[in-house]
C-alpha cells in the first residue's frame, strides 16, 4: 500500500486485495475450506488496506456484499458496528461459511455491538450451525471477561449432553466455552477436564509446534500452569 491512495470504490478496494494476493495464501485458504472467490491476501495486509481507508461503512457493506473473502474480511475492519440492526447480524452470521469470516466478523463487529447479549442468548437456543457457533463464541468471551450472572454449572451440563453431536462449527466455540470455565473457575476445573476426557474432542488434533493443544484438558492444564 506505501505510496498508494487510499480505494474509495468498491472497483478500487477490490483492485488493492488483487495487487496483493498471493497463490500459496489461496492453496492455505483453500485447505481451510475458503470459497474459490478469493485473492489469498494476507492478514497483515488486509489491515494495512483497512488502515489506509479507516472508516468507511458504506464501502465496507459493499465490500461484504461482493462474496470475496478478503473483501468480507476488509470489511469487518472499516464498517461501524452500531450502524447494523440485530437482523443483519443475524442474517450476515448466519450467511458465512468460511470460519475466518466468521471469526473477524465475530471480533471487530459482533463483539462491538450493544445488542451482543441478547444476540448471545438468542444464538445459544438456534439450530442454525452458525449461529449456535456465534453464540458459543460471545459466551466464551462472556466467561473469561464478564462471567457474573452465568451459570457455569448449567453451562457444562449443556455441553456434557450436547457437545458430542453438535455441528462442527458449534462444537469448536463449546470447546472454548469448556476450556474457558476450566481455566478462570478452579470450583469447575476438575469437572471440565473429566468433560474434556470424556468427550475426547480434539485429543488428536494437529498442533503446530509452540502452540498449545485445543483438547480441552491440555489446554486447561496448560493455562493454569502458565498463570501459577
Amino acid at each position: 500500500m506505501s505510496g498508494m491512495q487510499p480505494p474509495q470504490s468498491l472497483a478500487e478496494a477490490l483492485k488493492a486485495l488483487e495487487l496483493c494476493g498471493h497463490a500459496r495464501v489461496r492453496e492455505m485458504n483453500a485447505r481451510n475450506g475458503a470459497p474459490e472467490n478469493q485473492y489469498g491476501v494476507k492478514m497483515g495486509d488486509i489491515r494495512a488496506i483497512a488502515k489506509s481507508i479507516k472508516i468507511n461503512h458504506e464501502l465496507g457493506l459493499e465490500l461484504w456484499a461482493s462474496g470475496n473473502v478478503d473483501a468480507m474480511l476488509l470489511a469487518t475492519l472499516i464498517v461501524k458496528p452500531k450502524q447494523f440492526s440485530e437482523a443483519d447480524l443475524e442474517r450476515m452470521a448466519s450467511a458465512v461459511t468460511y470460519t475466518q469470516i466468521a471469526d473477524w466478523l465475530m471480533a471487530n463487529v459482533i463483539k462491538q455491538h450493544p445488542s451482543k447479549e441478547a444476540l448471545r442468548l438468542r444464538w445459544m437456543e438456534s439450530s442454525h450451525p452458525m449461529l449456535a457457533r456465534a453464540g458459543w463464541s460471545l459466551t466464551a468471551e462472556r466467561i473469561t471477561k464478564n462471567p457474573a450472572g452465568l451459570d457455569f454449572n448449567a453451562l457444562l451440563d449443556r455441553i456434557e449432553r450436547e457437545m458430542a453431536g453438535a455441528p462442527a462449527p458449534a462444537q469448536w466455540t463449546m470447546n472454548f466455552c469448556l476450556a474457558g470455565m476450566g481455566i478462570e473457575s478452579a470450583e469447575h476445573r476438575r469437572r471440565a477436564l473429566d468433560i474434556g476426557e470424556k468427550l475426547g474432542l480434539y485429543r488428536d488434533y494437529p498442533c503446530p509446534k509452540g502452540c498449545t493443544s485445543p483438547f480441552a484438558p491440555i489446554w486447561i492444564n496448560a493455562m493454569v500452569a502458565r498463570r501459577a
